[in-house]
């Protein structure tokens, strides 16, 4: 276990604040999925239980195996993986799968393995490490609008179109980091508000389209409508039931909580363990749980001003924000939801919900940020760590190649004393043959 943490590189706090979400995560996805098996009658608690730990198992080797790659191999791997997202988010559009009976055309079912799989989370990361590739690319030099348009804005703006028929709170979160992200990067201003003027357009045509001509491409744009409608409406609706139950289970918890596995609106709550997870928390460990959560989230964002600041290539400090930055912003939203800042928008508490690809992808982020993170010393240590393995694998071919060669000299040895001895075959000289 030594040997393992020693191991582990990159920002200590980081690795300490994921781990303390991750081990926090478990008691309220164990709770929470009491609702699945008693009032839906599906599994138990303890295979939930088990299946999250299965995923955050994978989860964290996953982080362990990507941030051990050196950040920079990032960059030309997001341009071999931005036209395989392209396709998949393509196959998601048209084949997405049904759970539990419902529509859930923003997920894939992987063959032979039976887990669903959410495309356009793998999309995010892509399309982040993307743009700061070409952000690192640029810097110091003059752009014209209409080579980043080409280069950078077409390849975002086909990403965000095949995502945002089935997933618009998704679409919008990854256009608005985007936007921070070149801003932060020095894209020219007056490029960028050109381009949040052509998103918000673009926008606006595919939802008239779609209300024009319903059936000629899936989508949810009736779904976003009444969404935005209830929130604002003082009618009662589907919605409604989620947000006062959520509320109830918040005010119910008042301080302290009514204690692990005491929550009575999780059999209330259709995704208690997942969308609503942060009100189970708070009705089970009162405000304080709450705020512990809250301020575990402030202080990672926190480690990744730091280590954004640390960063020493323009390539490193946009990955940190643009990976790290949506992982506080997405769980600033499940917690607005929750209390009723937001309206119901599908997305989840990172680290803390249950959920494999969200969990997966989360982690694939994070294990990118460790990377950026390495001292010099561990990036040396690395270095030389890789240099011995090189030389160890030479001096085993060396050997083996030594080996051969004697072995093919023993060979002409033997021939040789063979025919001296008036002989080509040993067999022969035995037989008495000539």
């Amino acid at each position: 276990m030594k040997q393992l943490i020693n191991s582990l590189k990159g920002d200590k706090g980081i690795w300490s604040f994921v781990v303390l979400l991750a081990l926090i995560s478990f008691m309220p996805v164990f709770s929470a999925s009491a609702n699945l098996v008693y009032v839906i009658g599906k599994g138990s608690t303890i295979g939930y239980l088990v299946k999250h730990l299965v995923h955050i198992f994978i989860g964290f080797t996953l982080i362990y195996f990507v941030h051990k790659v050196p950040y920079h191999y990032y960059k030309g791997l997001s341009k071999i993986l931005l036209p395989i997202v392209a396709l998949l988010l393509v196959y998601t559009f048209f084949q997405g799968t049904v759970i539990d009976g419902a529509n859930a055309s923003r997920w894939i079912k992987v063959p032979f393995v039976g887990v669903t799989f959410q495309t356009s989370a793998l999309a995010s990361i892509v399309l982040m490490v993307y743009v700061a590739r070409y952000l690192a690319k640029i810097e110091g030099k003059e752009i014209t609008f209409k080579s980043s348009f080409i280069e950078l804005w077409i390849p975002v703006f086909i990403v965000l179109a095949l995502i945002l028929p089935a997933n618009f709170s998704t679409t919008a979160l990854i256009f608005s980091m985007i936007c921070m992200l070149v801003f932060v990067g020095k894209y020219p201003l007056k490029y960028l508000g050109t381009v949040i003027g052509m998103g918000v357009f673009m926008l606006l045509f595919f939802v008239t389209f779609a209300k024009a001509f319903p059936k000629a491409m899936p989508n949810r744009v009736d779904t976003w409508i009444s969404r935005i409608e209830r929130f604002t409406s003082d009618e009662p609706s589907e919605d409604d039931y989620q947000i006062e139950k959520a509320k109830i289970a918040i005010a119910t918890g008042k301080v302290y909580g009514l204690g692990p596995g005491k929550s009575v609106q999780k059999n209330f709550l259709p995704q208690s363990s997942s969308d609503f997870i942060f009100a189970i928390i708070v009705e089970e460990y009162g405000l304080l749980g709450g705020i512990g959560v809250l301020f575990l989230y402030l202080m990672l964002f926190f480690r990744f001003l730091v280590s954004a600041h640390k960063a020493k290539t323009l390539f490193g400090k946009l990955l940190i924000v643009g990976l790290g930055f949506p992982i506080i912003f997405q769980a600033l939203i499940n917690m607005g939801v929750a209390v009723e800042l937001l309206p119901v928008t599908g997305q989840t508490l990172p680290l803390i919900s249950s959920g494999g690809s969200s969990i997966w992808m989360t982690c694939v982020a994070v294990g990118i940020i460790l990377s950026v993170t390495k001292k010099d010393e561990e990036v040396e240590q690395e270095r030389l760590e890789k240099e011995e393995r090189e030389a160890a694998l030479q001096r085993m071919i060396d050997k083996h190649l030594e080996e051969e060669a004697e072995g093919a000299e023993d060979a002409e040895t033997s021939a040789a004393y063979s025919i001296e001895d008036g002989t080509k075959n040993p067999m022969h000289a035995v037989m008495g043959k000539p």
